[in-house]
């Protein structure tokens, strides 16, 4: 396996490379890797950098969703642990919305430990874009349903990381009072 280093490094450019020219949903043309980002630091900070194949994983965890990254892709370039959590965080884009919106809220209570932590710093990355000084209606709506669904999905991860439970739970307080 990579030095840890290496392994983030690494998984950073991967993400990088397949998510270029795609913009985040929620803030206007803000590059969609600097949610990836976002993820990654939120783990990275949550586990005080004590698992570089969670970071990893949070760099990559829309790759095979997003992109034609494969698990054995992953597996080959990182680790089976790695490849596992993205897969853990992949939802199956051939559904559709409200089912695989569904489907993450009864499945998040099954997911291993690091991919729980996954999603709630994924969860919490995404509000945080939905916030907007001065929202308009529709944007409005779009936080007070995404961030309703988000805590179900919470709901079912919580307990393995207090402060990434409390980082959510702040998130979420940030999001209700800007509306």
């Amino acid at each position: 396996m990579l030095p840890a280093v290496r392994l983030i490094s690494e998984a950073a450019e991967l993400a990088a490379r397949r998510h270029n020219g795609m913009a985040r949903k929620g803030r206007g043309n803000e590059p969609y890797i600097n949610h990836l980002a976002e993820v990654a630091n939120l783990l990275a900070t949550a586990t005080d950098g004590a698992d570089a194949e969670l970071v990893a994983a949070g760099w990559l965890h829309d790759t095979i969703e997003d992109t034609d990254t494969t698990r054995e892709e992953l597996a080959e370039r990182f680790s089976g642990r790695v490849a596992s959590l993205v897969v853990e965080c992949t939802d199956d884009m051939s559904l559709p919305k409200a089912e695989r919106r569904r489907l993450q809220v009864v499945d998040a209570p099954k997911k291993s430990a690091g991919a729980k932590l996954i999603k709630i710093a994924d969860k919490i990355s995404n509000i945080g874009a939905r916030i907007h000084p001065d929202p308009t209606a529709e944007e409005r709506g779009d936080l007070v349903d995404y961030t309703g669904w988000a805590e179900q999905v919470v709901a079912g991860c919580r307990g393995g990381n207090p402060w990434l439970d409390t980082t959510f739970d702040n998130m979420v307080q940030r999001a209700r009072a800007s509306l």
